[in-house]
């Protein structure tokens, strides 16, 4: 499976991360843990929303869907 998720800080709430994984659990360990640089400024991070896709071109679509302007506008109406 492939997942594609929101991750938001828990230091700084107005923060928020769109990723994509095929192990969801190890990839918010390393979020938390420093290793990711585009989210280590404001760690700790907590999964807001994921979904799981079996095709993942799909899955990468969705995550380039919602890293958009219009896709940020959508997760911020439905997703929340």
């Amino acid at each position: 499976m492939w997942y594609v998720y929101i991750l938001r800080s828990l230091a700084a709430p107005e923060h928020e991360y769109v990723g994509f994984t095929s192990d969801l659990r190890r990839r918010l360990r390393d979020h938390n843990s420093g290793k990711s640089k585009h989210t280590a400024k404001y760690k700790p991070w907590n999964i807001v929303w994921y979904c799981a896709y079996r095709d993942k071109q799909k899955a990468l679509d969705f995550e380039r869907y919602l890293k958009s302007h219009s896709g940020r506008a959508f997760s911020k109406k439905r997703l929340d």
